[in-house]
């Protein structure tokens, strides 16, 4: 394992990437009520928006062969992380010079496409730097922890400060803050060096795109690996998600202030943060089949509470809707994400080297379609059970629809390899 000295810049840097990455939070909540406040657009246009958004995530893949084959000034990661980097800010800092007059939908959902673009391009080489550094130190976990962490208290204070400052900014103002921690990004991961963060180190000359996509392509034949990620991916596709819908239900019926919202994300940060230390202390020895079954039920669980909800359950029980958003909404939003760090870990597992930014990258672009898919479904679900701005009340059912299709991936979870499998994979290699 490498000493302290030699982990320094490496976890300065990701800890400084994966940071500004969960402050993403911040700008998207100021998004999420200007497209409904601003532009007043209905719950179905806004889960439309929000889904269709990260269409430039299921393109990781391409992104992840590029960083794998193509190198920049030798280096073929820290060129990707702040080529994200400035596609973002210039997204960001463009939306605050435009006139008023020219932010319309359409000219909103390019920059926002541009922003992810340059969120997933980042996303793919910081994943693929933590996946060859896990690799090579032989750490099982540690660093995906050590990067959830990041992202989560990021996430806190993003969260926190952002339901504060949607009723004190302008969402303006917000984009151009986060577009100056984008840019301090830029300018630390051009003036950094590949050699100081001791990766393995890989000829750019024996590497090309067409053979990094032939092998890309032989690792996802391997039954283990093809079977874990399309159980996952579909784990996700099949729940008709109904964010949009919860969102003016909350500020819509409810009446809830932005504030009880920002805290409402806040809880779940902060939970997620307790999980990334948790997982790495308690639970990373636990059978990744196991481990994301029970998170698996546990979110159908959640989703039957909001059914409850709904239905005034917790309000006559004294508990107000502002708690109740707060602790339950919160940890329900976040329990979705629970199932990634111990997934992420059993693919880091599995993954051959010199095919980390490719396989990681390609199981970041599914969950990114799996949930778009889930979007989708979750406006047709809403539609189909008549909820709209104005009436909620086939709300509840739809959410019992949705915690049935949760549960059905559990039939199949045998696709999930175990443990002694993944040891003896790693042997035979």
């Amino acid at each position: 394992m490498a000493s302290q000295v030699t982990k320094r810049p490496l976890l300065g840097l990701l800890g400084l990437v994966s940071w500004i990455q969960g402050f993403r939070c911040f700008p998207w909540m100021a998004v999420n009520f200007f497209l409904k406040d601003g532009l007043n657009v209905a719950p179905s246009t806004l889960q439309i928006l929000q889904n269709s958004a990260n269409l430039p995530m299921v393109g990781k893949p391409l992104y992840g062969v590029v960083s794998d084959a193509v190198y920049i000034s030798g280096e073929h990661r820290l060129p990707y992380i702040a080529i994200g980097a400035l596609l973002q800010a210039v997204s960001w800092l463009m939306i605050v010079l435009l006139p008023a007059s020219l932010i319309t939908i359409p000219t909103l959902s390019f920059f926002l496409l541009l922003g992810n673009l340059g969120a997933s391009i980042g996303e793919v080489a910081n994943d693929a730097i933590v996946a060859e550094a896990s690799t090579s130190s032989g750490s099982s976990g540690q660093l995906q922890s050590f990067v959830w962490i990041s992202a989560s208290i990021a996430g806190v204070f993003g969260n926190l400060f952002g339901g504060i400052a949607v009723d004190a900014l302008s969402p303006k103002t917000m984009f151009f803050i986060y577009g100056i921690f984008l840019i301090i990004q830029f300018f630390v991961t051009v003036f950094v060096r590949e050699k100081d963060l001791n990766l393995p180190l890989q000829s750019p000359s024996k590497i090309g795109i067409g053979s990094q996509l032939s092998e890309l392509l032989m690792v996802l034949q391997k039954p283990e690996i093809k079977n874990s990620i399309v159980w996952f991916s579909a784990s996700y596709a099949v729940i008709p998600i109904l964010t949009g819908t919860m969102f003016f239900y909350q500020t819509q019926h409810l009446k809830l202030d932005s504030s009880v919202l920002g805290l409402s994300k806040v809880f779940g940060q902060a939970a997620m943060l307790l999980w990334s230390i948790a997982y790495n202390r308690w639970f990373k020895m636990v059978p990744a089949r196991k481990l994301i079954s029970v998170i698996q039920g546990t979110i159908a669980v959640f989703m039957v509470s909001d059914a409850l909800f709904i239905k005034g359950f917790y309000r006559n029980l004294g508990i107000s809707d502002s708690v109740y958003v707060v602790v339950f909404s919160g940890m329900l939003e976040v329990l979705f994400l629970f199932k990634v760090l111990p997934f992420s870990v059993l693919i880091a597992r599995l993954c051959p080297l010199g095919c980390e930014g490719s396989l990681m990258a390609f199981l970041m672009s599914a969950l990114a379609f799996s949930t778009i898919i889930s979007g989708y479904l979750g406006v047709a679900l809403a539609s189909l059970m008549g909820v709209s701005a104005n009436d909620f009340s086939g709300l509840p059912l739809g959410i019992l629809i949705q915690a049935t299709c949760t549960l059905v991936p559990l039939f199949w979870s045998s696709w999930i390899p175990h443990e002694a499998d993944v040891k003896k994979q790693r042997k035979a290699e």
